[in-house]
């Protein structure tokens, strides 16, 4: 009972396949009940190259409470992530691990209500307030990494408390306050309970307080929203914008499909971004030639203290794109994308049925040596036009693909972007012997260590 997927469903969702209905496909069960769930926590990246090796690049699983199919690859993530004949539905794939905490978020919609919230949203994602995000995140990221000067730290906790900020910024468009410790340990209760074993919020578990967090929230958020619809100020926030937009209908996003958004945007928009930013870190520390090729980037655009680095000047940062992409393509903040298949096709020489549970790893894909030579290295170069030409567009997939491609991507890169503008020109990166050697992979990549760090300022 502890491991039964226990939420309210649509009632319009397909009935869970039966173990039997997809037993021709090579796998194993695991334990009564539990299944693999144990082994795929414990050590995701190993468990699957032991069931590649076993049973190939489609293979059947029993985990977090019932029988799944995953699918490796470039191919298999184009033909799930495209989704061409509209296949998978990602509600009903991440539904049995977020709808208790992120109901109505923009992943778990699918087809033409994805599309129309995904169309109404889009409007705080244009050029215009792109612009001004990137002023207040040069802002904000200066003011705070400029007292950073040869103070150990652990850069994931410090980089996930600058991150809420700029999240708040950008975001909610109002400062955080006394509530931001509570918000981002909200956050991290969210976050925890997508993956707990058990998944009833029982009182003393960890769904329980992710339950809660999610109350908190939501809260939180529909308590602001008559004062932004009632503003005579236009906030270039997101939240405000929100408030604002309208779909084609010319109607306006309930208070509840808002707070849900917010939700959802908000960790994805600090807890990614924080993994992310850990990861590219860490590997310039481990190697510091990268380091001076990107500071010498970023010294050619010229840019001074209270300008930042200005939003018409971010695709100039080319070798510093290179870099992140190396990050994301070591580190993938998803490292798997579950979705259910409401109709059957075939893949890989196996039928696969209506309703069964299907998972892609863009974390294996990633480390795939057909489309990556020496996997494990760091290579940013991997993504110059000379290196990628002829590799498939699908082999790297950080964002997601297709309809449901991360919306928040181009803001994530530039964060980045600024992010590694200020820390490059102010400072050296030193990591303490043996920092990140060890990354929990879920739910979102982090180092068990903190990454321990030091920003040297430049002789």
């Amino acid at each position: 009972m502890a491991l039964a997927h226990t939420f309210k469903a649509n009632p319009h969702w397909l009935p869970r396949q039966k173990p039997q209905a997809i037993a021709a496909i090579p796998g194993e069960n695991g334990l009564p009940f539990i299944g693999n769930t144990l082994r795929l926590l414990r050590d995701p990246v190993g468990f699957g190259h032991h069931m590649v090796a076993r049973y190939g690049t489609v293979y059947r699983n029993h985990a977090f409470g019932g029988p799944s199919v995953t699918l490796m690859g470039a191919e298999a993530n184009e033909l799930v992530l495209f989704d061409r004949d509209k296949v998978f539905s990602s509600e009903q794939g991440w539904g049995p691990m977020l709808n208790l905490l992120f109901p109505r978020g923009l992943m778990l919609m699918d087809f033409e209500k994805h599309r129309a919230d995904r169309k109404v949203m889009s409007v705080a994602f244009k050029p215009e307030p792109m612009r001004h995000y990137a002023e207040a995140l040069n802002a904000g990221i200066a003011r705070t990494v400029s007292g950073w000067a040869d103070r150990p730290m652990r850069f994931y906790d410090t980089i996930k408390t600058l991150t809420l900020d700029l999240a708040a910024d950008s975001f909610l468009g109002m400062p955080l306050g006394p509530e931001a410790d509570r918000i981002n340990q909200a956050f991290v209760d969210e976050v925890q309970a997508s993956v707990a074993p058990i998944r009833v919020p029982l009182p003393g578990s960890m769904m329980n307080k992710g339950v809660k967090a999610r109350a908190y929230l939501i809260d939180l958020f529909q308590r602001e929203i008559p004062k932004r619809r009632a503003s005579a100020d236009e906030g270039h926030d997101f939240f405000s914008q929100f408030c604002r937009a309208t779909d084609d209908a010319g109607q306006r996003l309930s208070d509840d499909a808002i707070a849900d958004h917010m939700n959802f945007l908000m960790m994805a928009a600090h807890d990614t971004i924080t993994s992310s930013a850990t990861s590219l870190v860490m590997l310039l520390g481990r190697h510091p030639e990268w380091q001076d090729r990107l500071r010498e980037e970023i010294a050619g655009l010229g840019l001074n203290d209270a300008e930042g680095l200005p939003y018409g000047q971010l695709d100039r940062l080319v070798l510093t794109d290179y870099a992140f992409k190396e990050a994301l393509r070591l580190v993938p903040p998803v490292p798997s994308i579950p979705r259910r298949a409401v109709r059957a096709f075939d893949f890989g020489g196996y039928h696969i049925p209506a309703g069964t549970m299907v998972g892609i790893s863009p974390a294996f894909t990633h480390k795939m040596a057909e489309h990556w030579p020496d996997p494990q290295s760091f290579d940013p170069m991997r993504f110059s036009p000379e290196v990628s030409k002829g590799r498939h567009k699908y082999a790297w997939v950080p964002f997601g693909g297709g309809a449901h491609m991360c919306i928040g991507l181009h803001f994530a890169t530039m964060q980045i972007r600024i992010l590694m503008a200020q820390l490059l020109s102010r400072y050296r990166i030193e990591l303490d012997e043996g920092a990140g050697a060890e990354w929990q992979a879920w739910p979102i990549p982090r180092p068990k260590d903190g990454l321990p760090v030091r920003f040297v300022p430049l002789g």
